[in-house]
């Protein structure tokens, strides 16, 4: 597998490569410190399979310029990995063709989880992003049964049975990574903290409805 990843910050990009390829040894990684350099390569023909930039680097067009890395790259995804957490700027690189965003701060379990979703051809936000000012409302009213997708009641499922996120990836195909980002996304719709509140909240708004 071909990554091209784009920062201004050798430190940020090494950090990345090394995560990786503890991940998987036999990756290849290509480092870029501006956004010209990497579209350059990508245009001259440099093969990728990962395509991860930041939104600050020099020579960023705005989101535009997702667009263009996933032309140039000829359909790769993109992934935004940036220290802002704004829910704008994380819609606003979904809306321009990101296949995930993920905020700088988030953990190696997360970014790995949120990288195989996309490889497997699936995409990835924040919950925030999700749920944003209109999801916590809704949390309030008891509307957070519309904020789960499917796959996470499968997981709320799996929390009621009392199942690790060993046995719950197990159960449901997924890697331990892809199960806890889902079990955040939980905690975060049901405005809750641990496993113990997300099944008695689960099971009031089935009482519920």
């Amino acid at each position: 597998m071909r990554i091209a990843i784009g920062d201004d910050h050798p430190l940020f990009r090494e950090g990345l490569e090394r995560l990786f390829r503890n991940a998987r040894p036999e990756i290849e990684v290509h480092h870029f410190g501006s956004y010209d350099e990497m579209l350059t390569a990508l245009d001259e023909g440099r093969a990728v399979d990962l395509v991860l930039t930041d939104l600050n680097m020099p020579g960023w067009p705005g989101f535009e310029g997702i667009r263009a890395l996933k032309d140039k790259g000829r359909g790769a995804p993109v992934v935004v990995v940036s220290a802002s957490e704004t829910t704008t700027d994380m819609r606003a690189a979904m809306a321009h063709g990101a296949a995930a965003y993920v905020p700088k701060s988030s953990s190696v379990q997360v970014m790995l989880g949120a990288l195989e979703l996309v490889l497997a051809g699936g995409a990835y936000v924040p919950p925030a992003a999700v749920i944003g000012a209109a999801g916590a409302r809704e949390r309030e009213t008891g509307g957070a049964r519309g904020a789960l997708t499917q796959r996470q009641w499968d997981v709320l499922g799996c929390l009621r049975d009392g199942k690790s996120n060993k046995q719950i990836a197990k159960d449901l195909g997924l890697s331990e990574g892809t199960v806890k980002i889902h079990v955040t996304a939980i905690f975060k719709a049901l405005n809750v903290r641990n496993r113990t509140q997300a099944v008695i909240s689960a099971a009031r708004m089935e009482a519920s409805a």
